[in-house]
């Protein structure tokens, strides 16, 4: 399957700021807030963000928007796709992704050296209200949001994981993300 590659997704910055390339995912399921953090995280190491959800094939969002959940299989293109967009980053970069498996991760880990997992743990009420207060022209809808739960295998224990609470005001989840990196 060919990966669907967003028009701006080529452009890459370099952080003086860091000593090496930095390589982070913000995860979690949907509505704990990845594409917000990820672009505070992005801007403040001056590395671009890959926005997982616009390498989404078509037949996913069709899924996705007909209220049907994303399947391993389903997913497998898509996270081929990210892991190849990660390492086309030599400088690095910052990624928003649910990430919800660790076989996921993995896929994800074996493309970039040192990855790193910003992991925004939120509850099911939380994540629902969030998913439904977004746009309706948004490709995952509320009545998604318990699958993302059933599909979630906690990072927590796991390598270069930082566990933070959604629910913390942005200002703070990207100060404690930064100080874990090291920036």
């Amino acid at each position: 399957m060919p990966c669907e590659r967003p028009a701006d997704a080529g452009r890459s910055a370099f952080c003086a700021g860091l000593p090496a390339p930095a390589w982070v995912v913000v995860m979690g399921v949907s509505g704990c807030g990845k594409s917000s953090l990820g672009e505070q995280l992005a801007g403040a190491l001056g590395l671009p963000l890959i926005e997982g959800d616009a390498f989404h094939p078509q037949d996913n969002i069709r899924k996705m928007r007909g209220g049907l959940p994303l399947d391993d299989a389903d997913r497998a293109g898509w996270l081929d796709c990210l892991a190849r967009e990660l390492a086309a980053h030599p400088g690095g970069a910052v990624l928003s992704c649910s990430a919800l498996k660790r076989a996921y991760r993995e896929r994800l880990r074996a493309a970039v050296p040192r990855l790193r997992f910003v992991f925004l743990e939120i509850d099911r009420e939380e994540a629902r209200a969030r998913v439904q207060a977004r746009a309706p022209a948004h490709i995952f809808p509320a009545s998604l949001v318990d699958s993302q739960f059933e599909a979630l295998e906690s990072p927590v224990g796991e390598p270069d994981v930082l566990a933070v609470p959604a629910t913390a005001p942005l200002p703070q989840l990207r100060a404690q993300a930064l100080a874990w990196l090291g920036a």
